[in-house]
């Protein structure tokens, strides 16, 4: 059995095993060439609460499956995507529209999480609490939160998908996941393919591929426990407004608009393949990318030659060839999204020293020089290949530029003295900071996560996952009941 290649999830979508969705079908679309893929299955809002009410009566079952069994399923899993991974691969350039390389980057992040997700289980899950009668034991206790709704986008719809399924499912939940129409091959049907493939009992996992309505229907059901979402800031504040109404806990890990620090005394060439590297990886749609390169004024005109050059030497195209360094935009609407973006900004006085208009999903690397805070280069996520550079006199405005933005994911500083980057990276208010590197980093055992319109403080990976997909009981036991006073 192919974990991809099969005709079960042609216009059907998962839960209760391969059938039809009420919201009919939709056409896979390569952004590339514009070729029809397939038809993939649509869930309607109908189909939310009945697959939850079936998740809700599987998941005490697989809870007590124990621990050592939950772990084989996710080994299992790791181990037939390692084995598949030229076919994901393929998936991940025809649909998502990236290149070979982020297809194999992809794949790798999503094996490391499946096995970090096993290796999660063994880690302690609670305390022993001290007690004033010797014959009363008393403990903290982590226990699954219940049914988990897991809401993934589609710039890395594998990776962003398992990085909530694996451990929801590892520490003995129950899942729902609700992958993002545009890539819900890989990042659904594949998902569903692979657990069932794994050993997953059946309801444990629900994948229903759908639109806004699905997604909002996830979070206000009744059957859902807590909201892992990873999407758009604006998305991510009615997800939070609907889970908030219902006192439903919720992980948000939203969008960025990340800083690039390029000191004076900086390796240039190493800070412009970081920098370049940063913004053009997958077209810059990523919550990590390089957003904002921010460069001191001695080295500015260097900088800008050296990284135009680079910029210059990207190749567009259908990353099914080997050759192409930046493949399409995801949609055609998101091409004019940035197009408007950099327009706006030159308009406001932006130089641009490369570029050029958009054609269908396909927008060529763009240099724009003098970007000032106020115009739409930097203060908004980009989510294109665009390189906005901004000048700093100081390391103190170099710090006050990278904060003036309501983001807060990750930032990176480029110095040869390390003492003066872990200065600086400790005024930055950013989830994650790395010094002579780029922004675009992940681990399967990392804290993940933002701050301000980045998240909500959600962390993902290693054991600060147990964080997310749990919840602490207090239990006590005695070997003989107490005789209270009547």
């Amino acid at each position: 059995m192919t974990i991809v290649e099969t005709d079960k999830w042609t216009t059907n979508i998962f839960t209760g095993g391969w059938r039809p969705g009420a919201g009919g079908s939709e056409a896979v679309i390569n952004p590339a060439t514009g070729e029809v893929l397939g038809r993939v299955g649509l869930a309607g809002v109908a189909d939310v609460d009945i697959a939850a009410e079936r998740a809700r009566d599987a998941q005490p079952a697989w809870t007590e499956t124990g621990y050592p069994a939950r772990a084989a399923v996710l080994r299992r899993a790791a181990a037939a995507l390692e084995s598949e991974r030229d076919t994901v691969v393929g998936w991940l350039i025809r649909e998502g529209g990236g290149t070979a390389g982020k297809g194999h980057f992809e794949v790798s992040l999503a094996v490391d999480e499946l096995l970090a997700a096993a290796a999660l289980v063994t880690q302690p899950i609670g305390e022993l609490l001290p007690t004033e009668d010797f014959r009363r034991q008393s403990q903290a206790r982590r226990v699954p939160v219940g049914v988990v709704g897991v809401i993934a986008p589609w710039n890395f719809p594998l990776i962003l998908a398992l990085r909530s399924v694996a451990p929801a499912l590892a520490l003995g939940n129950a899942v729902l996941l609700k992958p993002d129409p545009k890539t819900a091959v890989v990042g659904g049907a594949l998902i569903a393919n692979l657990f069932e493939h794994a050993g997953l009992p059946a309801d444990v996992l629900h994948v229903l591929p759908g639109g806004a309505d699905v997604g909002e229907a996830v979070v206000i059901s009744p059957g859902t426990d807590m909201i892992s979402f990873t999407g758009s800031t604006r998305a991510g504040h009615r997800v939070g407004e609907l889970a908030g109404a219902r006192l439903k806990p919720v992980a948000l890990e939203l969008g960025g608009n990340n800083a690039f620090i390029v000191l004076d005394d900086a390796d240039l060439d190493a800070a412009v393949n970081n920098g370049s590297w940063g913004s053009f990886v997958h077209q810059g749609q990523i919550c990590m990318a390089v957003g904002r390169h921010l460069v001191h004024e001695d080295v500015a005109d260097e900088y800008l030659s050296k990284i135009t050059e680079l910029a210059a030497g990207q190749r567009l195209g259908d990353p099914a060839d080997p050759a192409v360094t930046l493949g399409p935009l995801i949609s055609p609407r998101q091409a004019e999204r940035v197009e408007l973006i950099v327009g706006s900004s030159i308009a406001a006085g932006a130089r641009q020293l490369l570029g050029g208009s958009r054609s269908g999903c396909f927008y060529p690397a763009t240099v724009l020089a003098g970007v000032r805070p106020g115009m739409a280069a930097f203060d908004e996520e980009i989510f294109g290949p665009v390189i906005a550079v901004t000048t700093f006199g100081s390391d103190a405005e170099a710090a006050q530029l990278a904060n003036a933005t309501g983001y807060g994911l990750v930032a990176a500083v480029h110095t040869r003295s390390v003492a003066r980057g872990l200065r600086l990276a400790s005024r930055l208010r950013t989830g994650m900071v790395h010094v002579n590197d780029q922004t675009v980093d992940d681990q399967a055992h990392i804290p993940m996560g933002g701050r301000g319109r980045s998240g909500n403080g959600s962390r993902f990976g290693g054991h600060w996952s147990i964080d997310e997909f749990t919840q602490w009981q207090w239990l006590t036991t005695r070997d003989v009941a107490e005789l209270y006073p009547r």
